[in-house]
């Protein structure tokens, strides 16, 4: 393998250590390429069997384009996207092996161009079905589920079926919160112990779907497993507790300790509604100062079961809650459903449970070791729940060589879709802040926090595995002005904030057939640094706030990082290392000509440098601090 880790660094095979900064390619591999699942053609799934994802990220013809201008943009690391659907969409065991042909042509290509690659198996709210991406769609049938219902009776918001007369941006999210994505991550970590009475093909229903998507993943393994520049896999994108840990099902399910804009349906409401009894639910808006109770709806109104016929209502069979029927008067009986075990999920046992230390932490684990059987020594990505406080426990007799790939994002920005330097939203701290200098540290402080998490688990380094900015704010008004500037900054602020901190990772995304209109064909998202509508001839063609990311950072150093920043109005990058005299290699800093369109000029203080192509190389004879200072002409 070409990378090994050391504390927080990865260092090559000549000593250097190895700063990691890539792009997530890409956005609509969320959605099968035949027939075209973009999320705004409406369909029922009916075809989830026959769908193909061979064209995602991008077409093979398309390949050498894509990766020629991600390499000129300086990106050295690939968080390439697949999902479980792409590979056994077909039923269970049957796998896509003309996708998998596809998927390993396409890594082994961008091994061609230079980059390092990590497999980031996706998902968002379970499944295309529960509204996002990730799971295929028979897992419904095999649970006993019919996935045709959930939008209907709110146990999911789908935007297949309710766009554009009822989709708003950014309210995907709410199906974590919703009963089938909800109920699908509670069996998927927990169902041994909170549903201990589902069996599906004779094996507990916890047992048959981590059993289903470890071996899918592992067919990805077998492809890759001689490709010494796939570094690792992720084990699974953005892991959510569904039910678990939930300490009252009569009271909403919250982000961060915090109410979500949208309906304020109770894990209890969810179930009800699923099994066809009318609910009456809150309505929150997000104003000025928060979010607020704003009224009240009813959801499944209709009486629609979610449960297929003849099948068995899981939470019922273990008795969380039950329908009790009561005269209301001589000649109607009501249906009532009663709340048995509010607390159901919230200890196992009497112990109280955390999701990360019982549930996502023995599933990594076992991961790793059956990932391992195929692929040897590679390196595991792990993260937690996004925005969630719970510490993530690692101790000596768990997976080695990890890789903290947590998320991070401006909650406010993605939200609002706009970047406000006045004000923002500390939702880590739970609280206001305020000022341009306020947001900026924030940006830091929340990122050390997950900095200092890492040290946690085997003192690892840290890849932040996303972060971005929605390119559509203010309504889009880039598109048509062509005045990138507000992105260009939110962008500069961001990776400022990760210079500071020395901090891998990898920006979220890269989508090859981004359109201004649909974004990058998902659910309204829009976070692609590229689209074909900015397109023009030059090799920065189709960029977008180019400024903002392609900036100058030192990609391979002999000896170990101090200190690294950018000015990007003044121009002026600083670096500071403790060279290593032992490692005969030189210091590699990427310096895009976007930012120096006139050329530049070096000086270093403790070694020699010379310029080839897009790199200034430093090389030092003795060991010892070396600074490099980079400015414009």
């Amino acid at each position: 393998m070409l990378l090994t880790t050391e504390k927080e660094w990865f260092i090559d095979s000549k000593g250097r250590t190895i700063l990691l900064r890539g792009i997530n390619l890409g956005g609509s591999t969320k959605v099968p390429f035949t027939p075209d699942g973009a999320t705004h053609h409406k369909t029922d799934f009916s075809d989830h069997r026959d769908v193909s994802f061979v064209g995602r990220p991008f077409p093979p013809e398309e390949a050498d384009e894509h990766y020629t201008r991600l390499k000129a943009w300086g990106f050295n690391c690939l968080r390439f996207l697949t999902t479980w659907e792409a590979i056994e969409h077909k039923g269970p065991g049957k796998y896509d092996t003309a996708y998998l042909d596809y998927l390993e042509e396409m890594v082994e290509k961008a091994g061609d161009y230079g980059f390092y690659v990590f497999i980031d198996f996706h998902q968002d709210v379970w499944s295309r079905m529960t509204g996002g991406d990730g799971a295929p769609g028979w897992l419904f049938e095999k649970i006993g589920l019919d996935f045709t219902t959930f939008d209907l009776t709110d146990a999911a918001v789908v935007m297949q079926y309710r766009y554009p007369d009822d989709y708003p941006p950014m309210c995907w999210p709410h199906n974590y919160q919703r009963f089938a994505a909800a109920t699908m991550f509670t069996l998927f970590f927990g169902g041994s112990d909170f549903a201990p009475h589902c069996y599906v093909d004779g094996k507990s229903v916890q047992e048959y779907m981590q059993t289903h998507y470890i071996n899918a993943v592992q067919q990805v393994a077998h492809r890759l497993k001689d490709l010494p520049h796939v570094i690792g896999y992720d084990c699974l994108n953005e892991p959510n507790p569904g039910f678990i840990g939930a300490k009252d099902l009569g009271t909403p399910l919250q982000v961060a300790g915090q109410t979500m804009p949208g309906l304020q349906i109770t894990p209890f409401d969810a179930m009800a509604s699923a099994a066809g009894v009318p609910r009456t639910v809150k309505v929150a808006e997000l104003k000025k100062f928060g979010v607020k109770i704003t009224g009240e709806t009813t959801i499944n109104p209709g009486k629609v079961s979610c449960w297929l016929p003849e099948r068995e209502d899981i939470w019922r069979k273990e008795r969380i809650w039950e329908i009790k029927s009561k005269n209301k008067n001589e000649n109607k009986t009501k249906n009532t459903p009663i709340l048995l075990h509010p607390h159901y999920f919230a200890s196992v046992k009497g112990t109280p449970v955390k999701f990360f230390r019982d549930y996502l932490k023995p599933f990594i684990n076992r991961y790793a070791l059956k990932i391992r059987k195929v692929h040897p020594d590679v390196l595991i990505f792990i993260e937690g729940e996004p925005f969630h406080p719970e510490s993530m426990e690692w101790g000596p007799d768990d997976a080695k060589n990890t890789v903290d790939a947590s998320h991070w994002y401006d909650a406010i920005m993605l939200l609002t879709k706009k970047f406000p330097l006045l004000y923002s939203y500390d939702i880590m701290a739970q609280k206001l802040v305020f000022t341009k200098r306020g947001i900026k540290s924030m940006f830091k402080r929340q990122l050390s926090q997950i900095k200092g998490e890492s040290k946690k688990i085997q003192e690892t380094p840290t890849l932040i595995g996303e972060f971005g900015i929605p390119f559509d704010m203010n309504n889009k008004n880039a598109y048509s002005t062509g005045d990138f500037s507000n992105q260009v900054e939110a962008l500069t602020m961001n990776y400022d904030a990760l210079d500071s901190l020395l901090l891998h990772a990898t920006l979220w995304n890269y989508t090859a057939d981004n359109t201004n209109q649909w974004g990058d064909q998902w659910n309204l998202e829009d976070f692609s640094v590229f689209s074909r509508d900015q397109q023009k001839n030059d090799t920065n063609s189709g960029g977008r706030a180019l400024k903002g990311f392609c900036r100058p950072y030192t990609r391979k150093t002999a000896g170990k990082p101090v200190k690294m920043s950018f000015n990007r109005k003044k121009g002026r990058f600083l670096f500071v290392f403790e060279a290593n005299a032992a490692i005969e290699a030189p210091t590699e800093i990427y310096v895009p000509p976007v930012q120096y369109p006139h050329g530049v000029s070096v000086k270093v203080n403790g070694g020699r440098f010379e310029k080839k192509d897009d790199c200034i190389l430093v090389y030092t004879e003795n060991s010892g601090r070396c600074t490099v200072e980079i400015c414009r002409q």
